[in-house]
């Protein structure tokens, strides 16, 4: 289906009622999430279990009464499916802040927003351990109950897979129409669909999700360094490629090399487009070790790997083995979008931390939980620059533009190009709005290329060792803006936007 007819037939009108019947469905599943830190909190003998057994109710009853008075009774469309993605995100977000709100550990609704968009949509940037423009002093992380430390964490690891594909994966009844929300929730150039059914291809995809989640999770756990709660914490923020984690100072403060290969591993595996990760498991290496994006986005890592620790042991001066380590860290962390941190790149060589500052436009493979513009699309936009070199060259000459044996056809190509434009010109726009606040170039930048991209930390004021407090309220409505933008991709939530989008 297709959003925009060649035909002058008149569409059918947006069913608001089944938008909101789904809304509701998604918000009662959102109740059984907020059920585990309360657990978290009767564990630990802590006295904030109630804030989410409170938000759990709201959830529960907020999205009964919606899903059974909005039910929708036919398939919806595509139209509906961009909107119940942008407001599940919205609403989510909302529903999800009520736990700080409610038990006092962020005063700020704003505040509580903003971390509660930054877990669901990977971004891993934070107002915690700061003092906030309207005089708060937010708690730092490791002063916050560990139950919020959960949801923060948990919150990534649903975000990451996306909470709609998780709930087409359990919820049969929203078989709806469940297409149209899998392609709004994975607005790429491709959607790797594994099996004929949409639940079935969610299922899969979580199966693996979990499955390499748990493995990085004991690997973590047998380290001294870190107890179960830290691990099962670090192994969601990781393959979410989130960047939340239990410590201020983030994975350096547990200081090992061991902790920090086996985090650089899983977030390179995190990168990686999980219809591949499946499709390696059940035997088909072929596939994989073919696939032309997995290469780019490896052959960007090394270079990137390369450039930095180089960096680092030659003009900085760090041993040849802890350049590797720190250097291999932070281009993952970034590439990956990520944002864990194991030392402070502001600091570094101009050469490393340049590089790294390219990396912040990158991103991950297409199906990954990383966020940025996607190796495809810069495979494409690439491709297709070459091509054009070619035809000024030879005019009369048919060039198609090729990954691998695949032909990339004139609508992908305009879709990548329009992508990439718009891309850049909310960055370049979010950044101009963070400068009005009196922030410099590098901070103004910084913060809006971390908030598109889904990366946490950025630069200047907003570093990896600063937080985002002391922006002020209406720049953090900006970038919870920015950070659900760049989660759907652009296209998903700047749709709604478009006059022809509400026309019937």
């Amino acid at each position: 289906m297709t959003l925009f007819s060649g035909t002058s037939a008149p569409r059918a009108k947006i069913d608001f009622q089944a938008v909101l019947g789904i809304l509701g469905a998604f918000i009662f599943f959102l109740g059984f999430a907020l059920l585990l830190p309360a657990a978290i909190d009767v564990f630990y003998g802590q006295d904030t279990w109630h804030s989410f057994l409170i938000s759990a109710g709201i959830a529960f009853s907020v999205g009964a009464i919606l899903w059974y008075t909005f039910k929708p009774k036919d398939e919806i469309h595509i139209r509906e499916g961009f909107l119940i993605v942008s407001l599940t995100w919205l609403s989510l977000s909302f529903v999800g802040a009520l736990p700080f709100v409610i038990a006092g550990v962020l005063p700020s609704f704003t505040d509580a927003v903003f971390e509660t968009m930054s877990a669901l949509t990977t971004t891993g940037s934070t107002i915690l351990g700061g003092e906030t423009s309207g005089g708060f002093i937010n708690p730092d992380i490791e002063e916050i109950p560990k139950s919020f430390l959960l949801w923060r964490s948990l919150a990534h690891w649903l975000g990451g897979m996306g909470i709609i594909v998780l709930s087409l994966a359990i919820l049969p009844l929203l078989g709806i129409g469940g297409m149209q929300l899998f392609q709004a929730e994975s607005p790429g150039p491709t959607t790797d669909k594994l099996t004929p059914r949409v639940q079935e291809t969610a299922k899969l995809l979580w199966g693996v999700y979990v499955a390499f989640t748990f493995a990085q999770f004991l690997l973590l756990w047998v380290h001294p360094a870190m107890d179960w709660f830290e691990a099962i914490n670090h192994a969601f923020s990781t393959m979410a490629t989130g960047g939340f984690s239990t410590k201020n100072a983030s994975i350096e403060a547990f200081d090992s090399a061991y902790i920090d290969w086996v985090i650089i591993l899983f977030m390179f595996i995190a990168g990686v487009n999980f219809a591949m990760h499946f499709r390696l498991i059940r035997g088909d290496h072929k596939s994989f070790f073919a696939n032309r994006e997995i290469r780019f986005y490896a052959l960007i890592a090394m270079i990137g790997i390369f450039i930095v620790s180089g960096s680092l042991w030659l003009l900085d001066e760090y041993h040849i083995l802890d350049a590797l380590r720190y250097g291999a860290f932070q281009v993952l962390a970034i590439l990956t979008t990520t944002g864990f941190g194991t030392d402070n790149y502001e600091v570094w060589n101009t050469v490393g931390a340049f590089f790294l500052f390219l990396l912040f436009f990158t991103g991950g493979c297409a199906g990954s939980t990383a966020g940025g513009i996607k190796m495809v699309r810069w495979m494409i936009l690439i491709r297709n620059t070459s091509r054009e070199i070619k035809q000024i060259m030879h005019p009369k000459a048919i060039l198609p533009v090729r990954i691998g044996d695949q032909a990339i056809t004139q609508n992908i190509q305009r879709t990548v190009l329009s992508f990439f434009i718009l891309y850049i010109f909310i960055f370049a726009l979010g950044a101009f709005i963070i400068s009005l606040f009196g922030y410099d170039i590098m901070s103004s930048i910084g913060a809006s290329i971390a908030a598109i991209g889904n990366i946490g930390p950025g630069w200047g004021d907003f570093g990896p060792t600063d937080n985002f407090a002391h922006l002020p309220y209406l720049g953090k409505w900006v970038l919870i803006f920015l950070m659900m933008v760049g989660r759907l991709e652009i296209f998903t939530v700047l749709i709604l936007f478009s006059p022809a989008f509400w026309r019937q």
